[in-house]
């Protein structure tokens, strides 16, 4: 058992197994493959109205909403990094409810190869704090929030962004759009 294996373990003793899911894509360069990572948090947070925050940054597609995320730092703890990313991105104090899903990303072209790239979702319901973003270095353009049942819908928009090259993810954004789309599709299952 590898120590991310344990750590998992350790987590879902806790909040809940999550739902395993690997899947193949076309790799780009932000954040698969960024070298400061290795995964990220999805941090689905539950306002106190029932509501789960998007955010769009400033050089995203027009209507590229997405749950936000933010990176797992090789050697960082998975909650420790779910905490840090909450507090960066949201403001807000949360208690961490259900370990919604282990998303494991492979290339195409090497579906049975090494993973590229971890997604690990999590519920958290808003227990205080100020909403805002304090890392103005992630660029959010603005916040919108939805109905959970709503994120099956974002994922089908994410999956639809038309595809052309960026050199702010160093890809194609239709590759990004549908590496997007997972996570929010396998959310939006998990609230059914």
């Amino acid at each position: 058992m590898t120590e991310l294996d344990k750590e998992i373990t350790e987590i879902a003793a806790r909040f809940g197994a999550p739902r395993r899911v690997e899947v193949a894509i076309r790799p780009f360069f932000d954040p698969v493959q960024r070298p400061d990572r290795f995964a990220e948090v999805c941090m689905v947070v539950r306002r106190r109205n029932g509501k789960v925050p998007l955010s769009i940054k400033t050089f995203y597609p027009r209507g590229a909403y997405r749950l936000p995320t933010g990176g797992v730092h090789h050697g960082e703890r998975i909650l420790d990094a779910l905490r840090r990313e909450t507090e960066e991105e949201t403001g807000l104090e949360t208690e961490t409810k259900r370990f919604l899903a282990w998303i494991t990303y492979r290339s195409v072209s090497a579906p049975e190869g090494p993973p590229l790239f971890h997604t690990f979702a999590f519920l958290l319901d808003e227990v205080g704090g100020r909403f805002h973003t304090s890392d103005l270095d992630e660029q959010i353009e603005e916040w919108i929030e939805v109905e959970p049942a709503a994120l099956g819908d974002v994922a089908d928009r994410l999956d639809r962004i038309p595809s052309a090259d960026s050199k702010d993810i160093g890809g194609d954004w239709a590759d990004w759009g549908h590496f997007r789309a997972i996570v929010h599709r396998v959310v939006h299952e998990s609230f059914r």
